[in-house]
């Protein structure tokens, strides 16, 4: 069997590979060329120590199911372990803007940049950090760093399931958290800039601190 095509790239990043997957061609042939290279042209990556993967599957609309199918083929190399996957999927923010999601967990050492809204489901261990132009929405504990607005938006937001920062940042507004953090209320909440100083609240007032925005900006 020949695979000419190239819908499965593996790139080499320094602790471990990024499995690349094109979000256009038919599921099917992405799979079978996934294990086609796995089991005959890239058997050098399965031997030797564990390997961490990261799985990009581009804006390719995919079912639990699918997903799945493609994560069996992977943990059936015995040294390959799944770190994160990534799926864009096109969600509004509540600024109106796209909504970049992705999985995973973020260790110790390991900075997330991205351009955009962000949309994290997983944890931000400490010494982890996100960084992002827009606004940051974790769906796991933040126990790490955390920088939104990057480019100078004081509008932007950080929001998460486990507010636990060592730092938040919004612009160039930084607050170090007091040291009852673990203590807090165990429920979603939200940091944003009030008159530059860093604000933190329940997640379901950010609704209303939006309006309230659009309604100061006259939108």
């Amino acid at each position: 069997m020949t695979v000419k095509s190239k819908h499965v790239r593996i790139k080499g990043i320094k602790d471990g590979l990024v499995f690349l997957l094109d979000d256009k061609c038919p599921f099917e042939e992405l799979l079978g060329e996934l294990r086609y290279k796995l089991e005959h042209s890239h058997q050098n990556i399965l031997t030797g120590p564990i390997v961490h993967v990261d799985i990009k599957m581009g804006k390719r609309s995919v079912t639990d199911e699918e997903k799945e199918s493609v994560l069996e083929i992977l943990r059936g190399q015995g040294n390959l372990l799944i770190r994160s996957v990534e799926v864009l999927e096109a969600v509004k923010s509540g600024n109106g803007s796209s909504l970049h999601v992705m999985s995973g967990i973020l260790r110790s050492g390991q900075v997330l940049n991205h351009k955009g809204d962000l949309l994290f489901l997983g944890d931000v261990n400490p010494g982890g950090a996100i960084t992002c132009t827009g606004d940051i929405f974790i769906l796991g504990a933040l126990r790490g760093m955390a920088h939104a607005g990057v480019e100078g938006n004081e509008g932007a937001v950080i929001a998460a399931s486990v507010m636990a920062p060592t730092q938040l940042r919004i612009a160039e507004i930084i607050s170090r958290p007091p040291d009852e953090w673990e203590t807090r209320e165990s429920s979603m909440e939200f940091a944003f800039l009030s008159e530059g100083v860093m604000q933190i609240d329940k997640i379901h007032n950010i609704v209303k601190l939006r309006r309230d925005l659009n309604v100061f900006k006259g939108v």
